[in-house]
């Protein structure tokens, strides 16, 4: 086989390749998947509360507890023993949860860190698959990331403030891996709102001078770049991102520096970036925010899998702790 025949063979296989893997993609819209659905786990309603400030933080803090802990006893009653003790490990005395919510597959947004007084907060966006019931993966990439912020900045950079918080914010229904959502913007579209308003919500506690980043994981990148227009957020990070839905870094209209960056063992690099409307619904996210027409800042983030940007050592966790520290230059490129 000569030189130009190897070329326009694996040229061949890429389309093929690229058309298997669309195929795929739309199936997963046009074809629902069989199966029975879980039965509803009995929780109460969230907490009502006022808008949280720096003065009580404690205060909700304690009601979220306390309704996770009635949670817990209620599913428990149902006979889901699994469910109850994730319930009531966020009831432990120990977590900060700014808010809470046992009903079906659970929401959550834990804080790491003292957040009244910290002067730069990162925002933890998650993809696929995150639920209460497998939230304790999420809390350890939360976990990890705060004491790599901790590592790096000792010191708050303003007076009387302390360095670093950490939000993990699983704030809106996550969509399956294997899903009919999965591979479209609608999840991410319902959850955007709720993310401005967590912004908000963090902007009343922190005040205006506090640094904000947006670290999104996988499908958790789409609901950062639907919540990104005018967010007041210094940077947004995209990792092992399928896409945002927008065609450039530029479309989605926010000042923040937007990054990007993907392991050398993840996964979603085999996901083709097309975006087709089929049936009502757009399915695909478009433009590879790793790829130079996208526009990003790309980073370094090493041979990781998908599930590895926040591993402790990692050369990804290094550099997204350095983005939510603003400490820019220090950035390392492939």
């Amino acid at each position: 086989m000569g030189p130009g025949t190897a070329v326009r063979w694996r040229r061949r296989v890429s389309r093929w390749r690229r058309t298997v893997l669309a195929a795929l993609i739309c199936g997963a819209v046009v074809l629902p998947l069989s199966g029975a659905a879980r039965p509803e786990i009995p929780a109460p309603a969230p907490a009502a509360l006022a808008a949280p400030t720096a003065g009580t933080l404690e205060e909700a803090y304690a009601a979220n507890r306390a309704n996770a802990a009635e949670a817990s006893r209620m599913a428990a009653a149902h006979g889901d023993r699994h469910r109850a003790a994730a319930n009531r490990s966020m009831a432990d005395p120990s977590r900060r949860l700014l808010a809470f919510d046992g009903r079906g597959a659970g929401l959550a947004t834990e804080v790491f860190g003292d957040l009244a007084h910290a002067d730069r907060v990162a925002v933890l966006v998650p993809g696929s698959d995150t639920s209460i019931d497998t939230y304790g993966r999420f809390r350890a990439a939360a976990l990890a990331l705060h004491r790599r912020l901790a590592a790096q900045a000792p010191e708050g950079a303003l007076p009387g403030r302390t360095p670093t918080a950490v939000v993990a914010w699983l704030g809106y229904e996550t969509p399956g891996t294997v899903s009919t959502t999965v591979a479209t913007t609608g999840r991410a579209d319902r959850a955007a709102p709720k993310l401005r308003a967590l912004v908000d919500t963090l902007r009343g506690v922190t005040g205006p001078d506090t640094r904000l980043a947006l670290l999104c994981h996988s499908y958790g990148s789409v609901v950062c770049a639907r919540a990104a227009d005018g967010l007041d957020v210094a940077d947004i990070a995209l990792v092992g991102s399928p896409g945002t839905g927008a065609g450039s870094a530029a479309g989605l209209h926010t000042s923040a520096r937007v990054w990007a960056a993907r392991g050398a063992d993840d996964w979603v690099q085999h996901v083709p970036h097309l975006s087709a409307d089929l049936f009502g619904s757009t399915v695909g996210f478009g433009t590879d925010p790793v790829s130079p027409d996208f526009g990003a800042r790309v980073f370094a983030a090493g041979d990781g899998g998908h599930s590895d940007y926040f591993k402790t050592g990692s050369v990804s966790l290094t550099n997204l702790a350095r983005i939510a520290l603003g400490e820019t230059t220090e950035v390392t490129h492939d």
